[in-house]
């Protein structure tokens, strides 16, 4: 099941305040400006800093 638009219209990077790119096939928001990847469990977000991953090139 995909995040809801509204929801991915509020969503913002918490340690940047910037915008996410929502990838589904990842169950994944990316942070482009910190090159951060936040995972989505069951259709939650987990938007903690400690658990982000970094981007890989």
């Amino acid at each position: 099941m995909a995040l809801p638009q509204d929801l991915l219209d509020i969503l913002a990077c918490p340690q940047c305040k910037g915008e996410l790119e929502y990838r589904e096939a990842e169950n994944a928001l990316l942070c482009h400006a910190c090159r951060l990847r936040y995972r989505v469990e069951d259709d939650i977000p987990v938007m903690l800093i400690d658990e982000a991953t970094p981007l890989e090139d």
